[in-house]
């Protein structure tokens, strides 16, 4: 087959040879440079879509010249060459767990490269989550759970806490496999799958849970210590029987305290040495798992001797005497026990014994009946009752005695506790957590996106099918008293659950015991390198102390800080109190684990495609109703104070903390939302009650760019009483290529600006070839479907007889226009820098509205939404309106009052009177001025025409030829304006323009009434801005704001410098104004 081949030029070897060296040995020198200190603001895993991305590798990296064409665009867009390169070569280290991992320098936090253990399923994830799931609960309250609740109620407890986790495991296996999952487990899944307020509020819940764990796991080794060990190592003996369980939490508190120092400093030293001892943790945890199925089996052949003495019915404490007889007799003579001792006030027979004693008899039977007893029948269903219960055998004939009043000082065995099922709950709840510990660990797996969903769901089948087993094993094992017996004081102060283990009980101890320790000093390690995570994220300020550690990275001032919080759980010394509190947070965190994954199936983000597809949205939402159930069935004001808790932080860092974009669902959820609501909005137009202000604030800015009026920003605040869409808008002129940077600087000032105000809205510069072209298109286009804007606020242009162009004032009225014609109300403020500012607070004052033509209620209800605010509260509202000659006032002044109070509106009422009169030689005098200005401004915008044209064509003829100019110049007719440039022509051109101002000027200050060549319906305009400005100042001059009804502009063009005259003459001598112009639609209505 042939095949076709292109030759290349190759340049000289050895340049190439040296180009190649260079390039490797950069990247060398890449590896061990130091790189600048992290920070919470960067997330150099997201930067980019380079996972290990360096700014270096991009300049070499492409000097081959075969790829020209995208030269441009390798600076910003890697080649797909190199994007493969880099996911091959990436590789990712656990937080905190390699020693020495990274150091700290002078110059920030560097990383060495270490290789990373490759660990596979069953090492990497099942083992530890084995390990973390079994532990405390099982071997110290598992069988106590069992006996108080029964086979079938302990059993739904099991099967509702681990089809939580299950369902759980699920939501995060989904999670785990969509992307890669870097140091931080739990918290990096749920932080960057529903943002910073959500991850930083679960982050920190799932840290204290860890927390407190690890106080659970220390109090549960000492009391495995002091109960089971070396009873006779306490510090506190209690002198009488009812101060016993006082002295035992005092003891448990001191043991504790010890014990969480030792521990903390072991993790303060190397976190190695933890890792060292793992496995013998791990294979205390199966060796006891083994013991309690080998003795289960050998129940069946021979069941243990560990006989329990009851007297009647109820279960006695036999540590204190061998023999479970009252007498006996040696050699025909019947001496007392030490039994008889106990209940009796002296050894001899005739003694006062208790009444109880006195008519019941002793029963020995056996505490571990075995398998095929039967035993299973009788603790089939719980036995619940209150604190000091005496425990008793079912089905045990007994007879009562009168006086009870001194069982409390006998041998019996008590409830400690109240025990009921939502209680029972609580407690266990702790033992099927753990199942983070695969994620927790992605880094140091071979292939995470396969182990942890594998790994996890595997270790949490295995450890519920030991649970579930284990909760009927013991039920139809171990006698129910016993069972309920939950320190062992039946059998000889033996572990309740060791009496079942082959082939002695000590295998369950001293396994369980060091299983607790264990387990204490891995959440001592994993808490503060989960604080000093969130700390590092940079989303709660005041943790960023925590991010601090040790040269080598181990975070110090976060262990003491979980050391505190975690003796805070030792100081309530009862683990039946510590495991509910840790259940709520572990609940939170599951909880929001299930959220993510139904918020992330639900959006269909075209980044959500988790290799693990054994997920639906709907078992996650089975798995959040599981959290939020279990959380309140165990403790409903341990559930409120954790939600408190985490409703807090999510304020905080909504509040206070740094603005993270992590492409979480929350955004993504928000955005669908709005996408909906917008496609709602369209459908329909808003019904009246429903209407307020949307603003298109039209700004000016300064030649710094900076907002040349800021106090229009803060009326607009003022104004946001109606919670409606503000849009804050300027234009630039000039084309986007050229001016791109500078919109985009613009844009920030308007932002701070707006920030400075605190004027919540949107914000956007557009560059126009001219500010009119600018700001037509943003009328007509800002905003987006229904939620656009349907008023317009801007400035006066105060300066604008001043300006020595006309454009300001006929964009101006250009706008007016504009805004009539789509619809949309418009709002002009005079003199907007003597508004006051959103600090201020206006004392007694009155905003007064002139009424003159009805413009859909906008004028009534501006002011209305202006007293909503602060800064306008203490003033009042004045409301006047025009009467006519035909006009009944007095009526007027009624229909008004009436129509206000439909409406809801408490305003003063004023009916001015204005009669026809004659027009004052003021008024014309005024349309003289006026008239003759304009027609000045014509001649000279003529004559700057002129001279416009005239140097156009003068460039135009520098250009050519004189010659050819000649020949080829078309003969002008004599009645067209003569182009030549002549010397007469300057001089006669020059002495026009010296001498034509001076005349205007001259007229304007030598003014004749010349009535009759003026303009009548000019005179009728100006005569009722007249009067009607005086009317309003003499009324409204003291007011705080005064809100007039602004005339409609000129239908032709011709008289727009007129329309400017007459509004300045309605509004002079007035301090703050705004121009109201409605929409065209009621906006105020009377009905509910």
């Amino acid at each position: 087959m042939p095949t076709n081949f292109t030759v290349v030029p190759v340049e000289d070897g050895g340049a190439g040879k040296s180009t190649l060296e260079d390039v490797f040995s950069e990247e060398d020198e890449e590896d061990v440079s130091p790189r600048r200190p992290y920070s919470g603001d960067v997330t150099p895993r997201e930067s980019s879509p380079f996972i290990n991305n360096t700014d270096q590798d991009q300049e070499n990296y492409y000097d081959g010249k075969n790829m020209a064409l995208f030269e441009e665009e390798i600076e910003s867009n890697p080649m797909v060459s190199s994007l493969l390169n880099k996911l091959a070569n990436y590789t990712n280290l656990t937080q905190g767990v390699t020693e020495h991992e990274e150091y700290e320098n002078e110059e920030g936090v560097t990383k060495i490269r270490v290789k990373s253990p490759q660990m596979g399923t069953f090492i990497g994830v099942y083992l530890p989550c084995m390990q973390n799931i079994l532990g405390v609960i099982l071997f110290l309250r598992l069988t106590w759970i069992v006996g108080t609740a029964g086979i079938l109620e302990s059993f739904a407890i099991v099967v509702m806490c681990c089809t939580c986790t299950m369902l759980t495991a699920i939501s995060m296996s989904a999670i785990a496999t969509n992307g890669v999952v870097p140091a931080g487990g739990s918290y990096y899944m749920i932080s960057r799958s529903l943002g910073p307020e959500f991850g930083g509020a679960v982050g920190l819940c799932f840290y204290l849970g860890t927390t407190f764990a690890g106080s659970m796991y220390i109090l549960g080794t000492i009391e495995i210590l002091l109960t089971y060990i070396v009873p006779n190592a306490a510090v506190f003996v209690a002198e009488k029987k009812e101060g016993e369980a006082g002295a035992m939490l005092n003891n448990m508190r001191v043991y504790g305290t010890c014990c969480l120092a030792l521990m903390a400093l072991v993790v303060f030293v190397g976190v190695k040495y933890v890792n060292k001892l793992a496995l013998v943790f791990l294979a205390c945890v199966v060796l006891s798992i083994m013991a309690i199925y080998a003795g289960v089996i050998k129940t069946v052949i021979e069941p243990p001797d560990f006989p329990i003495c009851l007297l009647g019915n109820r279960s006695l404490q036999n540590h204190n005497f061998e023999k479970c007889v009252k007498t006996e007799v040696i050699k025909n003579v019947t001496y007392t026990t030490k039994l008889w001792e106990l209940f009796c006030d002296s050894r001899h027979l005739n003694a006062t014994c208790d009444e109880y004693f006195t008519l019941n008899n002793v029963t020995e039977i056996q505490g571990i009946p075995g398998l095929l007893s039967g035993v299973i029948k009788d603790n089939m269903w719980g036995d619940y009752g209150p604190s000091g219960m005496l425990v008793e055998k079912k089905r045990q004939s007994s007879v009562p005695a009168q006086d009870n009043s001194r069982d409390i000082y006998m041998p019996y065995v008590f409830n400690d506790i109240s025990t009921f099922f939502t209680l029972l709950v609580g407690i266990y709840f702790p033992s099927v957590t753990g199942i983070m510990a695969g994620s927790n660990r992605s880094g140091d797996l071979r292939d995470a996106q396969r182990s942890i969903p594998f790994g996890t769901i595997l270790a949490i089948a295995t450890t519920s099918f030991i649970y579930m087993t284990c909760v009927v094993l013991f039920g139809a094992c171990i006698e129910g008293v016993v069972l309920r017996d939950k320190f062992g004081d039946s059998v000889k102060k033996n572990l309740v659950i060791g009496t079942l283990a082959w082939p002695s009980p000590w295998v369950i101890v001293i396994g369980s015991f060091f299983s607790c320790c264990g387990a204490g000093l891995q959440s001592l390690t994993g808490a503060p390198r989960l604080l000093q995570a969130i700390a590092r994220d940079g989303i709660v300020p005041f943790l960023q102390v925590f991010g601090h550690g040790k040269a080598n990275g181990e975070p110090t001032w976060a262990l003491l800080m979980t050391a505190g919080i975690c003796e805070i759980g030792i100081l309530i010394a009862s683990l039946d109190a510590v495991a509910p509190i840790l259940s709520m947070f572990f609940l939170m965190c599951y909880l929001f684990v299930n959220l993510a994954c139904a918020v992330q199936t639900l959006l269909r983000t075209p980044n959500w495609r988790p290799r693990f597809k054994f997920y639906h949205w709907t078992l996650s939402f089975l798995g959040m109703s599981l959290c939020v159930s279990l959380m309140f069935i165990s403790s409903w004001y341990y559930a409120l104070v954790a939600m408190s808790i985490a409703g807090c932080i999510y304020k905080y860092i909504e509040y206070r903390g740094a603005e993270k974009e992590w492409g979480d669902g929350i955004r993504g959820l928000s955005l669908n939302a709005a996408r909906y609501a917008l496609i709602r909005l369209e459908e329909v137009q808003p019904h009246t009650k429903n209407w307020r202000p949307q603003l298109l604030v039209l700004l000016k800015l300064d030649s710094d760019l900076g907002v040349k009026h800021p106090r229009l920003l803060s009326f607009t605040t003022q104004l946001k009483a109606g919670k409606g869409l503000t849009i804050v808008s300027s234009v630039l002129e000039g084309t986007y290529m050229t001016l791109g940077a500078e919109a985009k600087s613009a844009e920030q000032n308007v932002k701070s600006a707006m920030h400075a105000e605190r004027t919540k809205g949107f914000c956007h510069v557009v560059v126009s070839s001219n500010l009119r072209d600018g700001f037509s298109h943003l009328i007509q286009s800002a905003g987006l479907g229904g939620m656009k804007h349907n008023a317009v606020l801007m400035a006066w242009p105060g300066a604008w007889k001043q300006a020595e162009d006309s454009y300001p004032w006929k964009n101006f009225i250009e706008t007016v226009r504009e805004t009539t014609s789509a619809h949309q109300a418009l709002l002009v403020a005079k003199n907007i820098d003597k508004f006051p500012s959103s600090e201020d607070r206006l004392g007694e004052g009155t905003i007064d509205v002139w009424w003159i033509v009805h413009d859909g209620g906008l004028l009534m209800l501006l002011p209305f939404l202006l007293r909503q605010h602060k800064v306008w509260r203490k003033c009042k509202m004045r409301i006047f309106t025009v009467a006519q000659m035909d006009d009944n006032s007095i009526q007027m002044k009624k229909d008004l009052q009436m129509f206000l109070y439909h409406l809801r509106l408490n305003a003063v009422v004023e009916v001015v009177e204005m009669h026809d009169s004659d027009i004052a030689a003021f008024t014309y005098e005024k349309t003289l001025v006026m008239e003759q200005r304009s027609q000045m401004l014509k001649q000279m915008q003529l004559s700057r025409n002129e001279r416009e044209r005239e140097a156009q064509l003068i460039t135009k003829l520098g250009t050519k030829s004189h010659g050819n100019l000649n020949d080829n110049a078309p003969a002008t007719p004599d009645h067209r304006v003569h182009m030549t440039w002549t010397k007469d022509k300057l001089i006669t051109e020059r002495n026009r323009n010296r001498s034509e101002p001076n005349v205007g000027v001259k007229d304007l200050f030598n003014m004749k009434p010349e009535w009759e060549s003026l303009n009548q319906s000019n005179v009728r305009r100006m005569h009722t801005a007249v009067k009607l400005n005086e009317v309003v100042v003499n009324k409204s001059q003291g007011a705080q704001l005064v809100l007039l009804n602004m005339p409609g502009p000129p239908k032709t063009k011709g008289g727009d410098e007129n329309y400017m005259e007459f509004l300045e003459v309605l509004m002079d001598g007035l301090d703050r104004v705004l121009l109201v112009r409605g929409g065209g639609r009621e906006v105020i209505t009377i009905y509910s």
